[in-house]
């Protein structure tokens, strides 16, 4: 979790396991991505709204990476969720940008579009405006859609806008690392529609 509040200077951000997160820990992560991706032929895509293209940046630091990463959405506005990546009116209506359901439609939308094995996206409210009671800063919401189905997650940053930046971009990147080694599932992922 991203440092808490505490009437000063924020410390570094942190990763949802407590390790600090700056651009040379971003571009870690995603030289193992790469590795893994590579080793297994899978390829991958982003849909980002709160981080702003900012995982992709770090996944195309890495040299090489053409070789699995094929595009990012960079999905900041509700249309472009809605007509880029195809999350239903009804979706954005009824549970807002920053939700569970609208990570996992970014995402299942990020996975078609691009035509990819597997899909990252994120929707949050990075700060320092736009939270509310129901819906503080910090809140992100972090999807993945691949061959086994879809799943999100939810966090709750406490850092400021860059922080809860940073946070959210190394969450995505471990959940792509967690879903490639096959030990990213669990009960809230939901299997990939029957074919019919």
């Amino acid at each position: 979790m991203a440092p808490a509040r505490s009437g000063g200077a924020l410390a570094d951000p942190v990763d949802p396991t407590g390790r600090p997160v700056d651009a040379a820990a971003l571009t870690e992560l995603a030289e193992r991505l790469q590795a893994r991706c590579l080793e297994k032929g899978w390829t991958v895509g982003t849909a980002e709204s709160c981080t702003g293209g900012l995982v992709a940046s770090a996944i195309t630091t890495v040299p090489g990476s053409s070789g699995y990463f094929l595009g990012a959405i960079v999905s900041y506005a509700d249309r472009i969720k809605e007509e880029v990546l195809g999350v239903p009116a009804a979706v954005l209506a009824g549970h807002g940008a920053v939700s569970a359901q609208v990570a996992r439609a970014m995402a299942e939308g990020a996975r078609a579009r691009l035509g990819v094995d597997l899909a990252v996206a994120v929707t949050g409210v990075a700060g320092p405006d736009g939270g509310s009671a129901a819906k503080p800063v910090g809140l992100t919401y972090i999807a993945t859609a691949g061959p086994d189905g879809i799943d999100a997650r939810r966090f709750l940053w406490s850092g400021d806008r860059a922080a809860n930046q940073y946070a959210s971009a190394a969450a995505c990147l471990e959940r792509l690392l967690e879903r490639v080694a096959g030990t990213g599932r669990d009960e809230a992922i939901e299997p990939p529609p029957a074919a019919g």
